[in-house]
């Protein structure tokens, strides 16, 4: 039987949205993760230790209180919302494109910190010696950093999405509950449990959740000893 007979056009809908959005989340978050990371790991900077909080906060701040925040700046009557609807028609709040955004600014500190982490355990003496080889900075990053940190990266990656999938509170305080645009299966499984007779419902998308969550993480097990294996073949 096919997961879209188990389920409800409207469950179904409820899971295709959330993967749109947790992996849009996780590539959007890709290129500032890894700018972050290795400034974090490799700069030394005033006010490092500032960024660092910053980068970490959405992961002690309440969910709601981020959500609040994202609404404030990025909702239409905010300065950076009504900036992006004025110059390029972009609207985010109450759009499927900000439970992206939310989602993605609640798994960008856990995807900076894998990477930043594996970037500290290279050894700076590999890099070292393809800087006395005449690579530039840029192209140590790319040819000696950014392999060796490929694993930690991956990790990141799937940390963030996995974060994104169960990301419930930024989510719907930014972008409300919407069935169709923004209720992604986390809303899905609160609307249902508010219902009479919605057990069935919330149980199957719990199921789904797991099922999702743990294929990430075997994914990111595997991908991180494959990886692994080929580094320490080359």
């Amino acid at each position: 039987m096919l997961v879209s007979d188990w389920l409800s056009p409207e469950e179904w809908t409820a899971v295709r949205l959330s993967l749109i959005v947790a992996t849009t989340a996780m590539l959007a978050s890709l290129p500032l993760g890894l700018a972050v990371a290795w400034l974090l790991a490799r700069g030394r900077f005033w006010g490092k230790s500032l960024l660092d909080a910053v980068i970490h906060l959405p992961l002690i701040l309440p969910p709601v209180v981020t959500g609040y925040l994202l609404l404030i700046g990025f909702g239409r009557r905010g300065p950076i919302g009504q900036f992006l609807h004025d110059w390029f028609g972009i609207v985010l709040s109450f759009r499927w494109t900000g439970a992206a955004l939310a989602c993605a600014v609640m798994g960008f500190p856990l995807m900076v910190r894998a990477i930043r982490l594996s970037i500290e355990a290279i050894d700076r003496k590999l890099e070292d010696a393809a800087g006395t080889l005449g690579a530039g900075p840029f192209w140590v990053f790319l040819t000696v950093t950014l392999p060796l940190a490929l694993p930690g990266i991956l990790a990141g990656m799937i940390l963030c999405f996995a974060k994104a999938m169960g990301e419930f509170g930024a989510t719907i305080t930014f972008v409300s509950n919407i069935p169709g645009e923004t209720q992604t299966l986390p809303s899905a499984i609160y609307t249902f449990t508010q219902v009479p007779n919605g057990d069935a419902g919330a149980m199957r998308l719990t199921l789904i959740s797991i099922a999702i969550s743990v294929a990430a993480l075997f994914a990111s097990e595997f991908l991180a000893r494959m990886v692994g294996r080929r580094i320490a073949v080359e």
